[in-house]
């Protein structure tokens, strides 16, 4: 019932695509500052290994998996 009134145009994709791209670019930029800090406090350049690469791309990937599942009702 809800989804006839969302969907029945094609002006919401656009819409969507801006939003979601305006969220992650400000994500990055926080992710980013936070680094930044990190490293600052740190006194260091920031690294990331190999470990801590694929556990940020596995919770990234979960992440995406559960937006995708947002209008599924599960």
């Amino acid at each position: 019932m809800n989804s006839e009134i969302i969907t029945s145009g094609e002006n919401w994709k656009p819409k969507v695509l801006l939003a979601g791209g305006l969220i992650g670019v400000a994500a990055g930029l926080v992710a980013a500052y936070l680094l930044i800090q990190r490293s600052e406090k740190d006194s260091k350049a920031p690294e990331i290994n190999a470990k801590e690469g694929i556990k940020l791309g596995l919770l990234v990937f979960g992440l995406l998996r559960e937006i995708a599942q947002l209008g599924d009702g599960k």
